[in-house]
């Protein structure tokens, strides 16, 4: 009988490894699957940068307050100052949809690796650009999870 109690045991704690190694694996593959939807984001606005050259070229693109304009959809276009608004007004609305508090910026920056999701902390010198996204990674209510891709036109 203890023989018995014994496997039983030794079976409920393997079981409970498993268990705990499947739940790692599900974080982790979150956390890659955020990362993978930060890459993608970061590439959206800067292929939107490169068909605006204007836009670059006249510093539409430095830390803007991004503004939807219709006009931008339409057969009559749009200047290149409100294609940058829109294309960054766009490019927020898709990472706070699709990241969990998901905030994002986009500016002139020589030390791109710093700020935080509420303070970018962009000093809008030099000529490389930084994409900066921020994410709450653990679901704890904080964007702790910060992913940077600079690039010069």
């Amino acid at each position: 009988m203890i023989e018995v109690l014994v496997s039983m045991i030794v079976l409920a704690v393997g079981i409970l490894g498993i268990s705990a190694m499947q739940a790692a694996t599900l974080k982790n593959h979150q956390n890659s699957y955020l990362r993978t939807q930060a890459v993608f984001h970061s590439l959206d606005i800067v292929e939107r940068m490169r068909s605006n050259e204007a836009g670059i070229a006249a510093g539409n693109y430095n830390n803007p307050a991004g503004a939807f304009t219709s006009s931008c959809q339409a057969a009559a276009g749009c200047t290149v100052s409100q294609m940058a608004l829109n294309d960054v007004a766009i490019w927020e609305a898709s990472v706070t949809l699709n990241m969990p508090l998901g905030v994002g910026a986009v500016c002139l920056d020589s030390s791109p690796i710093d700020g935080t999701s509420t303070v970018p902390a962009c000093d809008n010198t030099g000529t490389i650009y930084a994409v900066k996204i921020w994410w709450d990674g653990d679901r704890d209510g904080t964007a702790n999870q910060q992913y940077v891709m600079t690039f010069q036109p």
